[in-house]
């Protein structure tokens, strides 16, 4: 399905038109359109690859699909959701949402001690359609809900006044068409090695390279619902990965690991004899099947039988090792007769490469046998459904190649085993699988949070959720068990619901191991040990017990707190404990989606240890929908973000927080007004004596949101405490006497500087990083300023290497609540 019908807004007596097409051989040319699942009568709608609907009635409102189909079979688009509105009936109100912010510490609001304040949102909700835009399949951008007014308030802070932003009215307008992309790196699974210059293709185009360190940076196409990529090693040394990459609809940049599974060393084969090639003998365990390829099956291209040396290199794929989910190709789907997106559990995939010992030509095979051991089989259901798939790499769907069938025989060594036998023929390079359809589903709600308070208004978009279904506990010989099928999922404003394969009568049938990541960044689970906490959890009991929630660390505290694993238990839908979350019925999508954040979920969050950001106009960095354009933003361009960061290194016996204030410098729309504040705690240099250091971020010069005029942002760094200024890169002094107005620096407690417009580098102890995700170009700032390099990425920190400013501190701090008083009232030459 290469186009599909886009959700619209409409007001009753309106017209509206969906689309979509589809593409295959033979071309497809019968299209069906669904209404809530019913089949539409083609006679009264007179419908093709388009579905117009005129004077539209409330009765029209609900879910539209359609389905193409041909003699080679069927594909389903995705759902569109048509909103009927009454006449007069408001989609986006004026009076905006509530939306809570962080102010600084010493800025308490109330008597309870609330440093929150309402900032305001308006909701990111579709406006009705004009009527220009009620008819045509073409790229109509839609009207939605956004900010109309937004004015400046003071908030009464510590002895002063602190600026802030706010909605003040919401109102219909064109929608933002943000940049939507997947970036992240290829590398080998085995040692990380990078995939430098290896090809991109989507479908069957090729739309670019990885770069030396094996980077890569994907637009994803406008009406994507899936984006298939594949990633090709030129020199043959791996497995082509074809992977489902998620993405974040709302804009922005996700980022992802691709890891390549390398190739297995080729064998020689005698082409004039009958060979067999095990399939996942490892680790003294016995192989999953194998390969058996009779006399005279290699073919050359023309048919010919080649009976010559064969190099063989057949690189399996074994599920009963955990560490190879991630290295798996596609997501384990197949379109069934009906078009609809059905997942598979994997028992195993292998790749074969056969080529000509003396020429190198690649071969094809005629007729060969796949065997597959029973034994290995752990659910005896399986049995009946296992088949033979082969994986599309255009459209990252399986195909069918055929059944496998029970065959008596004995190939074990000491023992009588059985085996499942199919064939198939080897015509072109594809990645081949053992796999059977499953139908029991269901729905994972997970959140993620900013920190570890789980507050609703702090909850994180464009973090990659993933989940590895793993094979029952009971009688399984390995450890950790093996896993059957992984699915990623974006967060987006309220949260995500992941599939998995579940059971309503045994709860342990099924269980699930979840990970998240943001930008790289891995958040952590919430504690099951020593003590499980519902409350923190986010399942209440009786049902979590149910679900036997435990972090990795649960019985080692040396293992990482980034994952947790669950009973995929389906809820009883006659126990009111179980008809809440965070487990839903396949078919209950929408409610798992549109659940309240007050329903049973399960939680990730940030681990952000004394660190603060204050932007007086509220932006929220994992929503890029929520930026606002004004002068005073932060961010300037919501399509690039350039994250800038000074290294300062602290002499003195413990670690200090150290604060930038960003204000406007140069500009005559911004001179004097604050854009924002950071605070860090610095970090100690565990080789170096009472040393620690502090990479701090501030705003960065350049041209302001009307792209017309640069500032050069007024920065001051001050340390918390009784600390002085003894030294400033000499590099960096130069740098700025050569680039006038100078800022004053007569206050030793601080370092002032009109910023750099140029990224200096490690050299000047600024470090400067443009990505189209905020917080990714963050995390690569920070990693360089620890290790003080162009190119570093340490979390260790070298706080002599690369340091732009050196204060000395004394032992005993000012508290920090009275410093910063000190500080807010400071006159602004200070």
């Amino acid at each position: 399905m290469v186009l599909h019908p886009k959700t619209k807004v409409r007001v009753a007596g309106q017209e509206v038109t969906f689309c979509c097409k589809a593409s295959g051989t033979p071309v497809p040319k019968k299209y069906y359109w669904y209404h809530n699942g019913t089949l539409l009568e083609k006679k009264v709608h007179r419908y093709g690859s388009r579905l117009v609907l005129r004077g539209l009635a409330p009765e029209h409102a609900g879910t539209y699909h359609c389905k193409a189909s041909t003699e080679a079979g069927a594909i389903k688009s995705a759902l569109a959701q048509l909103t009927v509105l009454a006449q007069g009936q408001q989609n986006c109100k004026p009076e905006p949402e509530q939306s809570l912010v962080e102010l600084p510490s010493e800025c308490l609001q109330d008597a309870t001690g609330s440093r929150y304040y309402n900032v305001g949102r308006c909701p990111p909700t579709q406006c009705a359609g004009s009527l220009a835009d009620q008819s045509g399949c073409g790229a109509d951008t839609g009207r939605c809900c956004g900010v109309r007014r937004m004015e400046m308030r003071e908030i009464p802070c510590a002895g002063s006044l602190l600026p802030i932003k706010v909605v003040a009215e919401c109102g219909c307008g064109p929608c933002a068409q943000p940049r939507v992309l997947v970036q992240g790196r290829v590398m080998a699974a085995d040692t990380g090695e990078p995939l430098r210059f290896g090809q991109i293709f989507l479908g069957g185009r090729k739309v670019g390279f990885t770069g030396y360190k094996g980077s890569f940076t994907i637009e994803v196409p406008p009406d994507t619902q899936r984006l298939v990529a594949r990633f090709v090693d030129r020199q043959q040394r791996f497995v082509d990965a074809v992977k489902v990459l998620p993405f974040n609809r709302r804009g922005g940049a996700i980022y992802q690991e691709v890891k390549m599974l390398r190739k297995k060393e080729p064998v020689d084969l005698d082409g004039s004899r009958s060979n067999a090639i095990t399939l996942g003998e490892a680790s003294g365990r016995e192989p999953v099947g194998e390969l058996v390829l009779p006399a005279g099956a290699f073919l050359r291209p023309s048919g010919e039988v080649f009976r010559g040396t064969v190099k063989a290199s057949v690189t399996f794929l074994d599920p009963r090792d955990m560490a190879t989910a991630a290295v798996a190709s596609s997501d384990l789907s197949f379109a069934n007769a009906e078009g609809e997106i059905i997942p598979l559990w994997t028992y195993g995939m292998f790749a074969v490469d056969f080529r000509e010992g003396e020429s190198g030509t690649a071969l094809q095979t005629g007729p060969v046998e796949v065997r597959m051991d029973t034994g290995q089989v752990q659910m005896p259901e399986h049995l009946q459904k296992m088949k033979l798939w082969s994986l599309n790499p255009e459209t990252g769907l399986w195909e069918e190649e055929g059944d496998l069938h029970p065959a008596g025989g004995s190939r074990g060594k000491r023992e009588e085993r059985t085996f499942l036998v199919g064939n198939l023929e080897i015509r072109e390079r594809r990645l081949f699988n053992l796999d059977v359809p499953e139908d029991r589903r269901c729905f994972v709600k997970v959140r993620a949070y900013s920190n570890e308070k789980f507050n609703p208004y702090e909850q994180l978009e464009g973090v990659v959720i993933s989940l590895i279904n793993l094979e029952p506990q009971p009688g399984y010989p390995a450890n950790p068990r093996a896993w059957g099928r992984f699915d990623s999922v974006v967060t987006g404003p309220n949260g995500a619901c992941l599939p998995a394969f579940c059971d309503g009568q045994r709860p342990n049938a099924y269980s699930a191991y979840v990970t998240a990541t943001l930008g790289g960044e891995e958040l952590e689970a919430v504690a099951s040990s020593p003590k499980l906490n519902p409350n923190a959890v986010g399942v209440s009991q009786p049902y979590l017990s149910k679900l036997g929630y435990r972090r990795l660390d649960h019985d080692d505290p040396n293992l990482k707190k980034t994952a947790f694993q669950i009973n995929v238990a389906k809820p009883d839908p006659n126990n009111i404990d179980e008809t809440n979350g965070p487990i839903y019925p396949y078919r209950s999508l929408e409610e798992c989606e549109k659940a309240l954040v007050s329903a049973n979920h399960l939680r990730f969050y940030r681990v952000e240890v004394d660190k603060y950001e204050y932007n007086v106009v509220p932006f929220k960095e994992s929503d890029l929908a929520s930026w606002t354009g004004d002068y005073l933003s932060w961010w300037p361009n919501p399509q690039e973000f350039r994250a800038c960061f000074i290294k300062v290194q602290i002499e003195g016996p413990q670690e200090y927080m150290v604060r930038s204030r960003n204000v406007g410098g140069s500009h005559p729309r911004t001179r004097g007004q604050l854009y924002g504040l950071r605070d860090t705690r610095s970090v100690r240099d565990m080789l170096l004596e009472n040393v620690s250091g502090a990479c701090v971020e501030f705003k960065c010069s350049g041209m302001l949101f009307d792209q017309s005029l640069v500032d050069r942002t007024l920065v001051s760094i001050i340390p918390q405490g009784s600390c002085h200024r003894t030294a400033i890169n000499s590099l960096l002094r130069e740098y700025l006497s050569r680039h006038p107005p100078v800022a004053e620096n007569n206050h030793t407690a601080a370092f002032t500087m009109l910023a750099p417009v140029d990224p200096l580098g490690h050299n000047y102890g600024i470090y400067t990083v443009t990505d189209q995700n905020p917080r990714l170009a963050k995390e690569i700032a920070i990693g360089r300023c620890f290790d003080g390099t162009s190119d570093g990425f340490s979390r260790e920190m070298k706080a002599d290497t690369g340091t732009a400013v050196t204060f000395t501190c004394q032992e005993r701090p000012v508290g920090r609540e009275s410093f910063f008083q000190r500080l807010l009232t400071a006159p602004s030459e200070a």
